[in-house]
């Protein structure tokens, strides 16, 4: 089932962009098992801070490292148990219910953006 239409100009203004993945911290103040996880966004955007559900998917946080991932970049900041989310990353869940960031299907260089 489709959700509220939105025109392209509404879709534009969403600011999508390629990032890699630098450090991914444990999270133990958040309600629900969380990482929080510091991205690079390329030279103009530096690096900015996201907190995602993601240990039972990912729990070799290390291994996130280096990972490229979609963000998006132009929300408000939102406060999770006292620390500042700057980004949003993308994911969806598969059928078993895992956690799958988004990424690009091949390498993309950091900081371009998502159409």
């Amino acid at each position: 089932m489709t959700e509220e239409r939105i025109d392209a100009d509404a879709f534009t203004r969403v600011d999508m962009r390629v990032g890699v993945i630098r450090e991914v911290l444990e999270f133990p103040e958040a309600r629900r098992p969380s990482y929080k996880i510091r991205v690079h966004f390329g030279a103009d955007l530096g690096d900015r801070w996201s907190v995602a559900q993601a240990p039972a998917a990912y729990p070799d946080r290390a291994a996130l490292v280096g990972r490229q991932v979609i963000g998006v970049v132009n929300l408000e900041p939102m406060r999770i148990a006292r620390f500042k989310s700057e980004v949003l990353l993308l994911g969806v869940h598969g059928e078993d219910g895992e956690l799958s960031l988004l990424r690009p299907d091949r390498d993309a260089r950091v900081g371009d953006r998502v159409y």
